[in-house]
Parts: C-alpha cells; structure tokens; sequence
C-alpha cells in the first residue's frame, strides 16, 4: 500500500492510502474515522480497481484548516486528489460524512464519476425536511456537534470515552470495530484541532443544506447504489423510496446484522454488493 499526500488548491494536505490496478475506485470515511475504516474491504477491491483511500480535510493525517467543511468544498477537494493522481473518472463509495461528501461529488463532478456507492444515509436535505422527535433521538449528535465550542471543550482529554461510546452505539457488532482499529482513529482524533475538526464538518450543515436546497431538481446521472444496516434505525422510513427522488438509476438494499459502520461489520456484503453493482 502506498502513502502519502495530494495538496489542493487552498494548499490543504490530504492524505490518502493507494492500493491496485485498474478503473479508479475512491473510498470516503465518515466520522469519527478515518480511511482506515475500509482495510477489511480495500484489498479485495484492489484486486480489480486502481483503490484510493483519502482522509477527508480535518481527518486522519490530512491538513485541519479552520474552513471549508461545507461538502462543495471537501468534493472539491476529491476532485483535485483524482485529478492529481490520474485516476479518473473514478466508481465513489462513500460511508457517513464521506457518502455527503459523495452526494455533492456526484452533483458538482459528474465528469469524474461513473458509479456511486453510498452507505447508511439518507439525503441531507430529506432528514432535516422530515426530523421529528424520534428522528433526533436518533441523530442527537448532529446538533450537539453544532453547538459552537461547547463540543470541543467537553470532549477534550476524553476523546476516548467519547468515541468509544459512538462505536458502541452505532454498531450492531462492536466487536467488528477491532481494539487496534480504535487505538489508529484514537491516535488521530487526539491530534491538536482534530475534534474541532470533526464537529465543524457538523457546522457545515446550514451551508449543506442551501446548496442541497438549490439543488433540488438535480438527480445523480450514474448507476447508484445504497446499503444501510438492517439492525439501526435508518435515517429515512424508506431509504430507496428518498434516494429514488435524487438519483435516475438506483438499487439497494439493507445488510442483515448490520449497524452503522458497514464496512467493518459486514465487509464480505460490501465487497460483494459493488462487485456485482459494477458487473451489471
């Protein structure tokens, strides 16, 4: 696997990991990750496909300026990564943040794009539209997140119980997300900025939210493909049924025994749902 750092236009680091030959394949982490979140799926996918694992701006070992969270820019800076490496047009999977981050890549780049894979989430702009009382018990970490300060003060030195919680939490097997696993997203997220970091990509949601809005009318262009864990609340009463109103052609389905962090508690599933996303 090969290291190392593209430098976007703002002269933000990003870093990414590289593995394999062949068509361009871009994996997005989501939060609180890091691109170390796809190493049970990245060799397998790297047997057929040129595989780019970048941390997002603010993540891992990527730059943590003070702005540019709202998703036109962090797909921006993707763009400038795949432009850098020669890898494009390129199949996107995005999980989290990294699958809006996905979303807006697919509006703004669909030159770059080819197939869109998303995981556990539901459009922007549809969960806000549609939030009621049980849905914020659900995502309550999105506006604690938004709160200015409070977030980074009360998790400063407890990084640990913090984020162990949200593991625990989100995850139908916890036991998936291995101990070295959290000790790499603990080593990042203890990082100088790297909390501050996270909760302003959450920040972000008002600037999201007027470019989804504007967006509306637009539909992704390219086959799409959403997965969501059987075994969590998800973030829409029908994830298909939203996500056909954004994109023209769509499949999906829910993983069995599955929460939150797909990737990690059913790789074999993923693995095997965009091969064969990709072979149709």
């Amino acid at each position: 696997m090969i290291r190392s750092v593209v430098r976007v236009r703002d002269g933000v680091r990003i870093h990414y990991r590289r593995m394999g030959k062949g068509p361009g394949m871009v994996l997005l982490h989501g939060w609180p990750q890091t691109g170390h979140m796809w190493r049970k799926v990245m060799p397998a996918l790297a047997e057929r496909f040129d595989v780019v694992a970048p941390d997002l701006r603010g993540y891992g070992d990527s730059d943590r300026p003070r702005a540019g969270y709202d998703k036109r820019t962090m797909a921006a800076d993707i763009a400038e990564v795949i432009g850098a490496l020669g890898a494009g047009p390129v199949v996107l999977v995005g999980h989290d943040r990294g699958a809006r981050v996905a979303h807006r890549f697919a509006l703004d780049h669909p030159a770059l794009l080819t197939h869109l894979v998303l995981l556990d989430i539901a459009p922007t702009y549809d969960i806000f539209e549609r939030l009621d009382q049980r849905s914020v018990r659900r995502v309550w970490h999105w506006f604690f997140h938004q709160v200015p300060d409070l977030p980074e003060a009360l998790t400063a030195g407890r990084e640990e119980v913090y984020l162990r919680l949200s593991y625990r939490g989100m995850a139908f097997n916890p036991a998936a997300i291995e101990e070295e696993a959290i000790q790499e997203y603990l080593r990042c997220y203890r990082q100088a900025g790297a909390m501050r970091a996270g909760f302003d990509d959450y920040r972000a949601t008002p600037i999201d939210l007027e470019h989804d809005a504007a967006d509306r009318g637009k539909k992704v262009g390219v086959p799409t493909l959403v997965l969501w864990g059987e075994s969590r609340m998800a973030q829409a009463a029908d994830m298909l049924g939203v996500w056909k109103e954004r994109c023209e052609r769509l499949e999906g389905f829910a993983v069995p025994d599955c929460g939150h962090f797909i990737p990690e508690e059913q790789p074999a599933v993923v693995i095997d749902a965009i091969l064969k996303f990709l072979a149709r």
